[in-house]
Protein backbone atom coordinates (compact mmCIF):
# COMPACT_ATOMS: atom_id res chain seq x y z
CA UNK A 1 0.00 0.00 0.00
CA UNK A 2 1.15 3.41 -0.85
CA UNK A 3 2.06 5.38 2.27
CA UNK A 4 -0.40 8.35 2.92
CA UNK A 5 2.52 11.27 3.09
CA UNK A 6 3.74 9.98 -0.35
CA UNK A 7 -0.06 10.39 -1.74
CA UNK A 8 -0.85 13.85 0.43
CA UNK A 9 2.47 15.67 -0.98
CA UNK A 10 2.25 14.41 -4.83
CA UNK A 11 -1.79 15.00 -5.20
CA UNK A 12 -3.05 17.48 -3.01
CA UNK A 13 -2.69 21.19 -2.22
CA UNK A 14 -0.92 20.88 1.06
CA UNK A 15 -1.19 24.70 1.39
CA UNK A 16 -4.60 24.24 2.18
CA UNK A 17 -4.39 21.55 4.67
CA UNK A 18 -5.09 20.50 7.60
CA UNK A 19 -8.14 19.65 5.75
CA UNK A 20 -11.46 21.25 7.47
CA UNK A 21 -13.42 17.95 7.62
CA UNK A 22 -15.03 17.26 11.35
CA UNK A 23 -12.88 14.48 13.38
CA UNK A 24 -13.81 11.16 12.44
CA UNK A 25 -15.22 12.18 9.23
CA UNK A 26 -14.67 9.35 6.64
CA UNK A 27 -14.06 12.04 3.65
CA UNK A 28 -10.76 12.85 4.14
CA UNK A 29 -9.87 8.75 4.01
CA UNK A 30 -11.81 8.82 0.89
CA UNK A 31 -10.29 12.02 -0.77
CA UNK A 32 -7.19 9.42 -0.50
CA UNK A 33 -8.63 6.97 -2.03
CA UNK A 34 -9.05 9.12 -5.12
CA UNK A 35 -5.65 10.03 -5.36
CA UNK A 36 -4.51 6.60 -4.48
CA UNK A 37 -6.89 4.86 -7.56
CA UNK A 38 -5.39 8.24 -9.91
CA UNK A 39 -1.90 6.91 -8.99
CA UNK A 40 -2.76 3.18 -9.96
CA UNK A 41 -3.73 4.38 -13.29
CA UNK A 42 -0.86 6.21 -13.71
CA UNK A 43 -2.80 8.80 -15.28
CA UNK A 44 -1.10 12.27 -16.61
CA UNK A 45 -2.21 15.28 -13.94
CA UNK A 46 -2.71 18.14 -16.39
CA UNK A 47 -5.26 15.59 -18.32
CA UNK A 48 -6.95 14.58 -14.67
CA UNK A 49 -10.12 17.28 -14.04
CA UNK A 50 -11.80 17.19 -10.61
CA UNK A 51 -15.57 18.38 -10.56
CA UNK A 52 -17.60 18.82 -7.16
CA UNK A 53 -20.96 20.91 -5.83
CA UNK A 54 -21.17 22.23 -2.34
CA UNK A 55 -21.46 20.31 0.61
CA UNK A 56 -18.81 18.02 2.98
CA UNK A 57 -17.23 16.41 0.22
CA UNK A 58 -17.27 18.65 -2.04
CA UNK A 59 -14.09 20.45 -0.44
CA UNK A 60 -12.19 17.79 -1.89
CA UNK A 61 -11.90 19.41 -5.09
CA UNK A 62 -10.05 22.11 -3.28
CA UNK A 63 -7.14 20.08 -1.98
CA UNK A 64 -6.49 17.71 -4.69
CA UNK A 65 -4.01 19.23 -6.57
CA UNK A 66 -5.46 18.91 -10.64
CA UNK A 67 -7.34 21.00 -12.56
CA UNK A 68 -10.55 21.41 -10.43
CA UNK A 69 -13.70 23.28 -10.57
CA UNK A 70 -15.69 24.26 -7.42
CA UNK A 71 -19.35 24.20 -8.73
CA UNK A 72 -22.58 24.98 -7.38
CA UNK A 73 -25.30 23.38 -5.58
CA UNK A 74 -26.38 20.15 -7.76
CA UNK A 75 -24.53 21.45 -10.63
CA UNK A 76 -21.06 19.09 -10.53
CA UNK A 77 -22.34 16.77 -13.05
CA UNK A 78 -23.65 19.12 -15.79
CA UNK A 79 -20.62 21.02 -15.22
CA UNK A 80 -18.60 18.17 -16.26
CA UNK A 81 -20.50 16.96 -18.71
CA UNK A 82 -19.60 20.50 -20.46
CA UNK A 83 -16.21 19.88 -19.74
CA UNK A 84 -16.29 16.26 -21.03
CA UNK A 85 -17.92 17.76 -24.58
CA UNK A 86 -15.31 20.33 -25.20
CA UNK A 87 -12.35 18.21 -24.22
CA UNK A 88 -13.15 14.41 -24.62
CA UNK A 89 -9.15 13.70 -24.24
CA UNK A 90 -9.90 14.42 -20.36
CA UNK A 91 -10.58 12.38 -17.46
CA UNK A 92 -13.61 13.47 -15.42
CA UNK A 93 -13.95 12.91 -12.02
CA UNK A 94 -16.99 14.32 -9.90
CA UNK A 95 -16.55 14.08 -6.14
CA UNK A 96 -20.58 14.63 -4.88
CA UNK A 97 -22.19 14.10 -1.58
CA UNK A 98 -25.56 12.06 -1.39
CA UNK A 99 -27.51 15.04 -0.99
CA UNK A 100 -25.71 17.49 -3.54
CA UNK A 101 -25.95 14.58 -6.07
CA UNK A 102 -29.57 12.75 -5.42
CA UNK A 103 -30.93 15.92 -3.82
CA UNK A 104 -31.12 18.98 -5.85
CA UNK A 105 -28.96 17.22 -8.38
CA UNK A 106 -30.90 14.14 -8.91
CA UNK A 107 -32.08 14.79 -12.04
CA UNK A 108 -28.27 16.06 -13.80
CA UNK A 109 -27.63 12.34 -12.54
CA UNK A 110 -30.16 10.46 -14.41
CA UNK A 111 -29.60 11.66 -17.37
CA UNK A 112 -26.01 11.60 -17.56
CA UNK A 113 -26.76 7.94 -16.63
CA UNK A 114 -28.92 7.55 -18.90
CA UNK A 115 -26.61 9.01 -21.78
CA UNK A 116 -23.69 6.98 -20.07
CA UNK A 117 -21.64 10.16 -20.10
CA UNK A 118 -17.83 9.46 -19.90
CA UNK A 119 -17.49 10.68 -16.17
CA UNK A 120 -16.84 9.07 -13.10
CA UNK A 121 -18.96 10.04 -10.46
CA UNK A 122 -17.95 9.38 -6.58
CA UNK A 123 -20.30 10.11 -3.66
CA UNK A 124 -18.97 10.38 -0.21
CA UNK A 125 -22.18 8.91 1.11
CA UNK A 126 -23.05 10.09 4.48
CA UNK A 127 -26.33 9.44 4.36
CA UNK A 128 -27.31 13.38 5.97
CA UNK A 129 -26.49 17.30 5.15
CA UNK A 130 -23.54 17.61 6.94
CA UNK A 131 -22.11 20.89 5.88
CA UNK A 132 -25.38 22.80 6.34
CA UNK A 133 -26.45 21.58 9.94
CA UNK A 134 -27.50 17.71 9.91
CA UNK A 135 -30.71 17.88 7.54
CA UNK A 136 -32.34 14.08 6.64
CA UNK A 137 -31.02 13.16 3.07
CA UNK A 138 -32.20 11.11 -0.19
CA UNK A 139 -30.06 8.48 1.73
CA UNK A 140 -30.61 8.77 5.37
CA UNK A 141 -32.85 5.16 6.29
CA UNK A 142 -36.28 5.33 7.47
CA UNK A 143 -37.31 6.26 10.91
CA UNK A 144 -33.95 7.56 11.40
CA UNK A 145 -33.08 11.00 12.90
CA UNK A 146 -31.97 14.90 11.51
CA UNK A 147 -32.58 18.29 12.23
CA UNK A 148 -35.52 18.43 9.81
CA UNK A 149 -36.70 15.20 10.69
CA UNK A 150 -36.96 15.26 14.93
CA UNK A 151 -39.36 12.49 14.91
CA UNK A 152 -37.62 10.04 12.43
CA UNK A 153 -37.42 10.16 8.63
CA UNK A 154 -40.72 8.79 6.86
CA UNK A 155 -39.14 8.55 3.34
CA UNK A 156 -37.66 5.60 1.56
CA UNK A 157 -33.91 6.07 1.10
CA UNK A 158 -32.62 5.78 -2.41
CA UNK A 159 -30.00 3.26 -2.88
CA UNK A 160 -27.82 4.96 -5.30
CA UNK A 161 -25.98 2.77 -7.35
CA UNK A 162 -29.34 0.73 -7.96
CA UNK A 163 -30.86 4.10 -9.63
CA UNK A 164 -28.08 4.89 -11.38
CA UNK A 165 -27.67 1.77 -13.19
CA UNK A 166 -31.40 1.70 -13.39
CA UNK A 167 -31.29 5.05 -15.50
CA UNK A 168 -28.50 3.47 -18.06
CA UNK A 169 -24.85 3.72 -16.02
CA UNK A 170 -22.36 1.41 -17.03
CA UNK A 171 -20.46 0.86 -14.17
CA UNK A 172 -21.67 1.27 -10.44
CA UNK A 173 -19.92 -0.14 -7.38
CA UNK A 174 -20.11 0.34 -3.25
CA UNK A 175 -16.75 1.12 -1.06
CA UNK A 176 -16.22 2.57 2.18
CA UNK A 177 -14.08 4.18 4.25
CA UNK A 178 -13.32 1.23 5.72
CA UNK A 179 -12.60 -1.04 3.28
CA UNK A 180 -9.63 0.26 1.85
CA UNK A 181 -8.14 -1.87 -1.38
CA UNK A 182 -11.67 -2.63 -2.53
CA UNK A 183 -12.57 0.90 -2.20
CA UNK A 184 -9.65 1.75 -4.39
CA UNK A 185 -9.92 -1.09 -7.22
CA UNK A 186 -13.66 0.14 -7.56
CA UNK A 187 -13.13 3.63 -7.73
CA UNK A 188 -9.88 2.64 -10.06
CA UNK A 189 -11.90 0.16 -12.58
CA UNK A 190 -14.81 3.31 -12.88
CA UNK A 191 -12.22 5.57 -13.78
CA UNK A 192 -11.04 2.76 -16.10
CA UNK A 193 -14.50 2.15 -17.16
CA UNK A 194 -15.21 4.13 -20.60
CA UNK A 195 -18.67 4.96 -20.13
CA UNK A 196 -20.69 6.52 -17.00
CA UNK A 197 -19.43 4.85 -13.61
CA UNK A 198 -21.06 5.37 -10.03
CA UNK A 199 -19.06 4.71 -7.44
CA UNK A 200 -21.26 4.68 -4.13
CA UNK A 201 -18.76 5.33 -0.77
CA UNK A 202 -20.10 5.20 2.93
CA UNK A 203 -18.49 8.14 5.07
CA UNK A 204 -19.08 8.35 8.56
CA UNK A 205 -20.58 11.10 9.64
CA UNK A 206 -19.76 10.96 13.92
CA UNK A 207 -20.70 14.85 14.43
CA UNK A 208 -24.12 14.94 12.72
CA UNK A 209 -26.01 11.96 11.56
CA UNK A 210 -24.12 9.42 14.64
CA UNK A 211 -24.51 11.97 17.37
CA UNK A 212 -27.98 12.52 16.50
CA UNK A 213 -28.82 8.27 15.48
CA UNK A 214 -26.61 7.00 19.09
CA UNK A 215 -24.14 5.75 16.90
CA UNK A 216 -21.51 6.01 18.66
CA UNK A 217 -18.14 6.94 18.28
CA UNK A 218 -16.12 7.35 14.86
CA UNK A 219 -14.48 4.41 15.66
CA UNK A 220 -18.18 2.21 15.93
CA UNK A 221 -18.84 3.36 12.99
CA UNK A 222 -16.00 2.48 11.36
CA UNK A 223 -16.33 -0.90 12.91
CA UNK A 224 -19.94 -1.35 11.89
CA UNK A 225 -18.67 -0.67 8.15
CA UNK A 226 -16.22 -3.43 8.58
CA UNK A 227 -18.85 -6.15 9.97
CA UNK A 228 -21.93 -5.32 7.99
CA UNK A 229 -20.05 -4.73 4.24
CA UNK A 230 -19.71 -8.08 2.10
CA UNK A 231 -19.25 -9.26 -0.68
CA UNK A 232 -21.75 -10.27 -3.36
CA UNK A 233 -20.73 -14.13 -2.89
CA UNK A 234 -21.69 -13.74 0.30
CA UNK A 235 -24.60 -11.57 -0.16
CA UNK A 236 -26.19 -14.21 -2.88
CA UNK A 237 -25.90 -16.77 0.37
CA UNK A 238 -28.03 -14.97 2.47
CA UNK A 239 -31.75 -14.99 3.43
CA UNK A 240 -33.54 -11.80 3.19
CA UNK A 241 -33.70 -11.35 6.90
CA UNK A 242 -30.23 -11.81 7.15
CA UNK A 243 -29.89 -9.15 4.80
CA UNK A 244 -31.41 -6.38 6.07
CA UNK A 245 -27.96 -4.53 8.12
CA UNK A 246 -25.63 -6.11 5.27
CA UNK A 247 -24.57 -4.13 2.21
CA UNK A 248 -22.75 -5.23 -1.18
CA UNK A 249 -18.67 -4.25 -1.29
CA UNK A 250 -17.20 -4.37 -4.75
CA UNK A 251 -18.50 -3.57 -8.67
CA UNK A 252 -22.78 -4.18 -8.44
CA UNK A 253 -23.21 -3.85 -11.87
CA UNK A 254 -21.35 -3.67 -15.47
CA UNK A 255 -22.14 -3.03 -19.30
CA UNK A 256 -20.91 -2.69 -22.17
CA UNK A 257 -22.53 0.75 -23.38
CA UNK A 258 -21.46 3.10 -26.04
CA UNK A 259 -20.00 6.20 -24.89
CA UNK A 260 -21.73 9.37 -25.13
CA UNK A 261 -19.02 11.50 -26.03
CA UNK A 262 -17.60 8.82 -28.64
CA UNK A 263 -21.20 8.66 -30.33
CA UNK A 264 -20.89 12.50 -30.53
CA UNK A 265 -18.00 12.46 -32.71
CA UNK A 266 -19.62 10.28 -34.88
CA UNK A 267 -21.97 12.18 -36.00
CA UNK A 268 -19.68 15.11 -35.96
CA UNK A 269 -17.51 13.62 -38.36
CA UNK A 270 -20.53 12.23 -40.82
CA UNK A 271 -21.23 15.92 -40.77
CA UNK A 272 -17.79 17.25 -42.06
CA UNK A 273 -17.56 14.41 -44.12
CA UNK A 274 -20.98 15.20 -45.40
CA UNK A 275 -19.93 18.52 -45.85
CA UNK A 276 -16.68 17.98 -47.53
CA UNK A 277 -18.19 15.51 -50.32
CA UNK A 278 -21.04 18.42 -50.74
CA UNK A 279 -18.15 20.58 -51.44
CA UNK A 280 -16.22 18.51 -54.15
CA UNK A 281 -19.64 18.53 -56.35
Amino acid sequence: MKKCSDLVFRYMRVDHLPQIWCPGCGNGILMRYVAAAIDDLKLEREKVVIVSGIGCSSRAAGYLDFNTIHTTHGRAIPFATGIKLARPELEVIVITGDGDCTAIGGNHLIHAARRNMELTVIVFNNNIYGMTGGQYSPTTPTGEYGTTAPYGNIDRQFDIPLLAAAAGASYTARGSAYHTQQTIKVIRDGIANPGFSLIDCLSPCPTYYGRKNKKGSAVDMMKYQRDHGITQTQWDKLSEEERKDKFIIGQLTKNDYPGYTAIYRQIIEKKRENTENKDRK
